[in-house]
């Protein structure tokens, strides 16, 4: 709801302070007063564009501010949430043209784009002087209205969850069919490098240890010859060092009583050979384990051959490259067969949803073209109380495939002449005709349809008498449901309002003229609404009616 709007510097208007009741607001004041610029001025903070010719003062900024509580608009606050903003209670919007011509445009002290201001502005004020006709070629708004009118909200809102419930499952089943086309082209490459490598059956650093194992048969001669050397010098020959070792610590503890200080050499010297005793030992071990068979030899040269084309063909560096490259060829095959059992059960799931989807498309569709004839009946009824009593309202519903809203086509004909010729609504229909109709279509879905503020500029043009009593009694039934702020040249109409708003022009004392506005009291209204049926100088007759319809 729209509780303040402040007007700096624009056009004529030096400084302005509207609030608005959250009732019918109705705005009268005399042609060139300014109501116009006022709506002009609302429009910027919608998103219209604007230049620097609407500044009073060259010198100084135009600043245009609107209040709203959005307390309990849940549909604002999720689209401030979608576009990264924060949430206040009270959301002001700030339009500021500079001096050059450039704009700027905030919510909350945040700067927007003027697409983010025009779209989430539209979930707050619906201004009739742009809206009407962009309203009808929406099947949006059309859907709602009939869905609205045959208390059908819950199930459309049912319907939607369950068509993009489906719409995701759908795309999702679209992607994994997509990678698994693309894993199929490779998939049987990939089981032949994976076959290929199963074959090879490597264990952890076999490549390796079989090029080492290789090299040592390539030089066992070599090999046998300095271990049996080394530990012959140990244990064999005339003096081997391991006897003569012995034969010395014999002898070093045959005078250790006679010497103190010669135990502890004499134990070093029996460690020393104790250790080359073990040396030796090992040595005809290691001796032992050289191998000089030819078929193990052939053997390690072709696993060795095998692992070197693996390494070259894979650019892998060792054995446990290969090895890791085989688990991930493991992993994706496995994918492959995991993917085509989502696909499976994606695909189950996607025809399971899309029959519930047609089932329930099918019984808003039926429901629909059920209501359709009585929404149009109800609608001529208002037009003939509107001052439209040759125009004839029609629905028309074609099947579609099955959308967002199902799986219907809405259109809303007129026929303005009774001349059977029905065409789109936006086509037959005059500016005033448009708002009228609008004013209709919205005075009976008010109580169903979340709406933002109501902003009708001139809504009763062409009509006046019991059509304009009329038209103001479907705008005070209206704003039961919604805020309403209608700009008016009817008393009728005028009277209706639960806050009157009066705009005129008033010099200053250079005798510059600028657009003021001021709310007006009892007697005030009394004589605004006398002016409008007998002019400046009201008659008592015309005062009486207007203190008549001020009462009703």
């Amino acid at each position: 709801m729209l509780q303040k709007l402040v007007i700096k510097n624009y056009a004529i208007i030096d400084h302005l302070v509207i609030e608005p009741d959250a009732r019918l607001n109705t705005v009268t004041g005399e042609t060139g007063a300014g109501k116009s610029i006022i709506l002009g001025a609302l429009s910027l903070i919608l998103g219209e564009r604007a230049d620097s010719s609407v500044l009073i003062n060259k010198n100084e900024k135009s600043v245009i501010e609107g209040y709203f509580d959005v307390s309990s608009n849940d549909i604002f606050k999720k689209a401030l949430a979608d576009a990264e903003l924060d949430y206040d209670a009270q959301c002001i919007i700030r339009r500021e043209i500079a001096i050059n011509g450039k704009s700027r445009a905030f919510i909350n002290d945040t700067p927007v784009t003027l697409n983010v201001l025009n779209q989430l502005t539209s979930l707050l004020v619906d201004l009739h002087q742009q809206f009407d006709q962009l309203a009808l070629e929406d099947d949006h708004f059309q859907m709602e209205a009939l869905d609205a009118i045959g208390n059908n909200i819950a199930l459309a809102e049912n319907y939607k969850k369950l068509y993009f419930r489906h719409k995701t499952i759908k795309q999702k089943l679209g992607d994994h069919r997509e990678r698994q086309a693309q894993w199929q082209k490779e998939a049987d490459y990939k089981k032949y490098l994976l076959d290929e490598l199963q074959q090879a059956a490597f264990k952890e650093e076999e490549i390796e240890l079989a090029d080492q194992r290789l090299k040592q048969m390539n030089h066992s001669e070599r090999i046998i010859s300095v271990l049996e050397s080394a530990r012959a010098l140990l244990e064999e020959g005339e003096q081997p060092i391991v006897n003569e070792l012995k034969r010395i610590s014999q002898q070093l503890q045959g005078i250790a009583n006679l010497l103190p200080g010669i135990e502890t050499l004499q134990e070093r010297i029996s460690s020393v050979w104790a250790e080359l005793k073990d040396i030796a030992g090992e040595l005809e071990t290691e001796q032992s384990k050289v191998s000089l068979d030819p078929s193990v030899m052939e053997e390690l040269q072709q696993r060795l051959d095998l692992g070197y084309k693996l390494l070259k063909k894979h650019g892998a560096k060792d054995t446990s490259e290969l090895l890791a490259l085989q688990q991930k060829l493991e992993h994706e095959l496995k994918a492959t067969t995991d993917i085509n059992d989502a696909i499976e059960k994606l695909a189950i799931e996607e025809g399971i949803i899309y029959k519930e989807l047609v089932a329930e498309a099918g019984e808003l569709s039926v429901l629909r073209k059920k209501v359709a004839p009585t929404f149009a009946e109800k609608i001529n009824l208002l037009l003939a109380s509107v001052g439209m009593p040759n125009a004839r309202f029609e629905v028309r519903i074609e099947n579609t495939p099955p959308s967002w809203h199902g799986i219907d086509h809405i259109q809303f004909l007129l026929d303005a002449n009774k001349s059977g010729q029905f065409q789109l609504l936006q086509k037959a229909a005059s500016g005033g005709e448009m708002s009228r109709i609008m004013l209709c279509i919205k005075s009976l879905t008010a109580k169903a349809l979340h709406m933002p503020s109501l902003i009708f500029d001139e809504v009763d043009t062409g009509i006046s008498g019991e059509a304009a009593r009329q038209v103001g009694l479907l705008l005070r039934d209206l704003s039961q449901y919604h805020q309403v702020i209608c700009i008016t040249h009817q008393p009728q109409v005028a009277a209706k309002g639960s806050k009157h708003f009066y705009v005129y022009k008033e010099a200053d004392k250079n005798d510059r003229l600028s657009t003021k506005i001021k709310v007006l009291v009892k007697d005030e209204r009394v004589l605004a609404i006398a002016r409008m049926i007998g002019g400046e100088q009201p008659s008592e007759a015309a005062i009486s009616n207007a203190k008549e319809l001020v009462e009703i």
